[in-house]
């Protein structure tokens, strides 16, 4: 096992932040894995930070405890029957490269979630989404390993608790659990989403004739290109808002007052798109030092070079309160604040 001290954490984080970690260790195996946890509780028992891609969280100072780096690897085809087949995936791999390797095999079901930034370990914990699809339609199950008891720990889709960018990994479960690995039931005929957002217009654009869920990661993939930073350019962590559920009733009374207010209505609720509130409170573009709202997307806040986390986050709470004071909408920050 490898452990580093006062170490940068300015390469594993996908906003570029100059924070900081008391230790750093990252962890490629289970063996390893084990020895960490045993020798924190036996002579540190300090705080831990479980990081993946870094690419859904903002570091507001340094962490004065010990992160260790999910490195586990691997991918496999553990089984498949009549209609599903069964990938399994270790946490440590990157999310999109998973996504270019069904795709690639014909596995059918989440050719949506092309180009969405991190590593697998984060897909269940966040039921991270896009166009239409969400993971906890693909899940079957996902291993993960108890901090305390030191064992590992199978659940299945209703253990996960799925909720919008919700699980049961980040209320009651936080911090308990390491993740360790995720297995996706994906079809083997496809089902494809192409009414959500602009895929049918960028399917268009390209002149599919023949629908494929190569044809629908490809759609995906431009369109998250032509309106999203590169964080290896410009340092973000994709979506930092998630888009609020509101009740129709409240929705219908901003529609007398905003009556090009859009909504997306689900039972008694509507959600409301978090980039238009954010754009009609004038933030789309702003920008004050290296912390930004970026100019094509105002839903991803930005550091065009040395911004501070708390920078970021003072431009977060300020884009909060003014949509709040003006729809009278509270948004809930998606990325995760450290």
């Amino acid at each position: 096992m490898q452990l580093f001290e006062n170490h940068s954490l300015l390469p594993y984080n996908s906003f570029g932040i100059a924070a900081k970690a008391r230790y750093f260790s990252p962890v490629r195996s289970m063996n390893e894995l084990d020895t960490l946890i045993a020798e924190n509780k036996k002579s540190f028992q300090l705080p831990l930070l479980i990081l993946g891609g870094g690419s859904n969280l903002l570091f507001t100072k340094d962490f004065n405890g010990w992160v260790v780096k999910n490195e586990l690897k691997g991918i496999e085809l553990v089984r498949e029957d009549e209609d599903h087949y069964y990938v399994k995936a270790m946490a440590g791999e990157n999310w999109h490269e998973l996504v270019i390797y069904c795709v690639k095999r014909n596995y059918a079901g989440i050719e949506n979630l092309s180009l969405i930034p991190g590593n697998v370990g984060a897909s269940p914990m966040q039921n991270i989404g896009a166009y239409g699809v969400e993971i906890k339609d693909v899940f079957f199950e996902l291993e993960a390993y108890h901090i305390a008891e030191q064992q590992v720990v199978t659940f299945q889709a209703g253990d996960c608790e799925f909720g919008y960018r919700e699980s049961v990994f980040k209320r009651a479960l936080k911090n308990q659990y390491i993740i360790l690995s995720v297995t996706y039931r994906l079809r083997k005929v496809p089902e494809f989403h192409t009414s959500y957002g602009a895929i049918e217009k960028e399917l268009e654009a390209m002149r599919v004739d023949t629908l494929s869920i190569q044809a629908i990661s490809d759609a995906v993939i431009r369109i998250r290109n032509s309106k999203l930073p590169n964080p290896t350019k410009i340092g973000n962590a994709g979506s930092f808002f998630k888009n609020p559920v509101i009740a129709e009733e409240q929705y219908r009374q901003l529609q007398t007052k905003f009556n090009n207010i859009p909504g997306y209505p689900n039972a008694a609720t509507v959600k409301v798109p978090a980039a238009w509130l954010i754009e009609q409170c004038g933030w789309k573009g702003y920008r004050s030092g290296d912390a930004g709202c970026y100019s094509l997307q105002p839903l991803v806040l930005v550091n065009y070079g040395t911004a501070t986390g708390a920078e970021i986050f003072d431009l977060s709470t300020r884009i909060i309160l003014s949509v709040q004071e003006k729809f009278n909408i509270l948004l809930e920050r998606e990325v995760n604040i450290i």
